[in-house]
Formats: structure tokens, C-alpha cells, sequence
């Protein structure tokens, strides 16, 4: 729980009413990103950020509105270049922001909060658009046929389950934690996982495919990579993923050889749709060589498939540019 809402809870537990305001949308260089919040208490204490600075006067005011009583608010601001250098940003932007009071004795992953048509405010049980939030692991907006329900997901940091200890996993633990991944590897090989090949890697097992998908669990939030090359290794393990609820299962190897090991899946019993979740071979198309530059194509196209994006380039982009933009 970040700290405006662990700040609200202490403030709510005293008897005191409290406003939350929530960074819904941003647009160019915003301060702060989607989900950032502001809590705002009816003593005027003050916990959070939405904005760096720049308009939470206004925004205070706004919660202070909602707390004598007016109606949940969606607002939204324009950061001039002015204020966006003052938080250190090189051009101005534009944040939406929806002002409520918090009623929620206890904060579930996914809410899904009307912020603008219909019913302003209210609070939306939708076990699909629940799921989907889950599966995309942050904080975004939906749009609907009458309204804009702002999806607020409170989700553990994303984790890659990398089996086989080679290059390439180590190339991913170390570009995985520029995104603040966590970082499994395993490998049956004890001479393979090991610190001083994988010293990126934030857990080492040293175990075969299916007691490392035992160990590791995947769920909604983890992406699963099979670098090893080898049936007894890769068919086991992918097995084992299809199981789960990876976002991701991916493997590599050439075309012919993803072919004959889907093939042997289907003799197995599993179904197109079932192996349709498979990228093999995994990443996207930019022309990698090295095992860094395989890592950041495969780390690409695990990013867009959260994103539920095609990971095509930006200018042929017929959707919002970024989440963030």
C-alpha cells in the first residue's frame, strides 16, 4: 500500500473523514503517473502526490469540496511548461484527476470506480473487466458505451520465470530490473545456475521443470521463458506453464522446431487455443543478435502482451501512443 492510502487508513481508524484523489489519465509530460495519489483528511492534512506540486492547492480545494458534501469530481489540468520545469520535466502536460471520499475499509486489487457519464462515483462489480485489470497489472481507464470507469489495480511487482541459465537469462534479470521485475531462474544443470553466471537473477533454482513451476507458482503477474533448447527441459516446463495463469509463456528455437514441439503438444491433447498462448519463437521482430539485445525483444513483447498491444511500431499505432502519454 503506498503512502497516501496507509497515511488515509491511519486517519480513517482516528474517526476522520478522508477525500482521495487519483491521477486517472495523463497526457504528454505529466508529474506523476496513472494511479498516483493524493489523500486529503478533513483536518487538512496532506499524504501523496498527483502532481509534483504543481496543482495540488487546487486539487486540495477539490477534496475539501468533496468532503462538505459535493459530488465526486472527475477534473482535469494543464501543466504549463512553467510548472513542468519546476518538477523537471523538459514540456508541459495534462492530468485527469477524480476527487472522492474514501469509504473502502479495506482496498481490494482491482477497483473499478465510475470517473465520468452515468453514475459518477459508484463502484462497479465486473468479474471480466476485474479479471483483464488483473491481467494487465496496472492502473488504467475504460471506456464504456456511457461511461469511463477508471480501473485502480494494486498489483506486487511483475516477476519473469526464466527457465535455463544461459546468456540470454541473465541479459533478461539485468534488463528486467529496470522495470522493477523480480527475477526467477532455473535450471536442472547445477553447473549452469549459479550465482557467478546469473548474478541479476533475484532467486536461483536449481531444479527441474515441473518442481520449479511448483516452486514458483506462475499467476496473472508472471512471464514464463524457456531458453534451454532441449525436449526434456522445454516440453516439460511449457506443460506446466499451460497449466497456469502466465500472461506469458514463451520459448525459443527456430520455426521447424516449434512446429514438431506444438505438434507433439496436440498428440498430448492440447488444443489450438491452449497453444496459441505460446510466442515461439518468443520476442519481437527487431532484428536482435546479441543475448542483450534478445532480451529487450523478448521483454518488449512480454510488455505488450500485459498491455494487450500488438507491439508494432508507435507511428503505424492507431490506439493511445503510450499509457502514459
Amino acid at each position: 500500500m503506498d503512502e497516501a492510502l496507509s497515511k488515509a487508513a491511519r486517519w480513517r481508524e482516528s474517526g476522520s473523514r478522508v477525500a482521495i484523489a487519483t491521477v486517472v489519465a495523463t497526457r504528454r509530460s505529466a508529474p506523476r503517473p496513472i494511479g498516483s495519489k493524493l489523500a486529503v483528511s478533513e483536518q487538512g492534512e496532506l499524504a501523496g502526490s498527483v502532481s509534483g506540486g504543481c496543482v495540488e492547492s487546487d486539487v486540495v480545494l477539490a477534496a475539501q469540496d468533496v468532503l462538505a458534501g459535493a459530488a465526486p469530481r472527475l477534473v482535469t489540468y494543464g501543466i504549463t511548461d512553467d510548472m513542468a520545469l519546476g518538477v523537471g520535466l523538459p514540456c508541459g502536460g495534462e492530468i485527469d484527476v477524480f476527487v472522492e471520499e474514501l469509504r473502502d475499509a479495506e482496498r481490494p486489487d482491482v477497483t473499478l470506480t465510475v470517473v465520468a457519464g452515468e453514475e459518477v462515483g459508484e463502484r462497479l462489480r465486473d468479474p471480466e473487466l476485474e479479471l483483464e485489470a488483473r491481467r494487465r497489472g496496472r492502473s488504467h481507464v475504460i471506456e464504456l458505451e456511457d461511461r469511463t470507469v477508471f480501473a485502480d489495480v494494486v498489483a506486487p511487482p511483475t516477476r519473469l520465470f526464466v527457465y535455463g541459465a544461459v546468456d540470454t537469462a541473465e541479459a533478461l534479470c539485468r534488463a528486467a530490473k529496470l522495470l522493477g521485475w523480480q527475477t526467477v531462474v532455473a535450471d536442472a544443470r547445477a553447473s549452469f545456475a549459479t550465482a557467478e553466471r546469473i548474478p541479476s537473477a533475484d532467486e536461483l533454482l536449481v531444479t527441474w521443470p515441473d518442481e520449479a513451476v511448483a516452486a514458483v507458482e506462475p499467476d496473472l503477474g508472471t512471464a514464463v521463458i524457456v531458453l534451454t533448447h532441449d525436449d526434456k527441459f522445454d516440453l516439460p516446463l511449457i506443460r506446466a506453464a499451460l497449466a497456469g495463469d502466465a500472461f506469458y509463456i514463451g520459448w525459443i528455437g527456430s520455426r521447424r522446431n516449434q512446429e514438431r514441439r506444438r505438434a507433439l503438444l496436440r498428440e498430448e491433447g492440447f488444443t489450438d487455443d491452449a497453444l496459441d498462448r505460446i510466442s515461439g519463437p518468443a520476442g519481437l521482430d527487431i532484428g536482435a543478435d546479441t543475448p542483450a539485445e534478445t532480451a529487450f525483444s523478448m521483454l518488449g513483447e512480454m510488455l505488450a502482451m500485459r498491455a494487450g498491444r500488438d507491439g508494432g511500431r508507435l507511428k503505424d499505432a492507431k490506439t493511445r501512443i503510450h499509457a502514459a502519454l
